[in-house]
């Protein structure tokens, strides 16, 4: 059976998209020889600047695909969670715990960082609303004080996404220790007594 030429498309970025994932988490973004690539794909250049424009655009592209994964598995947190306050808690630690997994470490925290500087705007929006609806909740439940749920969230956020830059710095293990000792002393001076 004829595969469309939706099917066709989809099949050449979902090559160029892992050929590039795995050739970004291996070598990094400026190591990655853009013939390599599109060879390991069994693709052309042209086919590279069809979908992505250029090294950039993968790179965005790939970063954006690993943004998502990290929400979905932070919505799973959330939605897994005994209670609204072990949500917040435990979606907040495995974001930083992301910051020293290889993959994002690498492709997410430094080499996006520093070849398309803010990303993942949408990502950051989504990830900040769904702080403040958790906010929201402890806060209708008496839990920790009454605040504007979103203006919390966005510093909340804010010191999550700084701490894992942070902790991406380095070899990411006692940087990440640290950050998990600081985010319990912050989380706990949210809670009422």
């Amino acid at each position: 059976m004829a595969r469309s030429r939706a099917e066709m498309i989809e099949q050449t970025r979902g090559k160029l998209l892992a050929t590039a994932r795995e050739s970004f988490r291996r070598v990094g973004y400026a190591a990655t020889s853009m013939d390599d690539l599109t060879a390991a794909a069994g693709l052309t250049r042209g086919a590279l600047y069809h979908h992505f424009g250029d090294k950039q655009g993968l790179l965005a592209a790939v970063a954006a695909q690993i943004d998502h994964e990290m929400e979905q598995r932070l919505q799973a947190i959330s939605r897994d969670a005994a209670d609204p306050w072990t949500a917040l808690r435990e979606r907040c630690r495995a974001y930083l715990a992301m910051a020293a997994e290889p993959e994002i470490r690498r492709i997410v925290l430094q080499d996006a960082r520093a070849v398309l500087g803010q990303t993942g705007a949408a990502a950051q929006e989504q990830c900040t609303a769904s702080l403040a609806t958790l906010l929201h909740e402890l806060m209708e439940r008496g839990e920790i004080a009454p605040a504007e749920p979103r203006a919390l969230a966005r510093m909340l956020h804010g010191g999550l996404a700084e701490s894992a830059f942070w902790i991406a710095e380095d070899d990411g293990q006692a940087r990440l220790a640290h950050a998990l000792r600081a985010l319990e002393l912050l989380l706990q001076g949210l809670r009422l007594p």
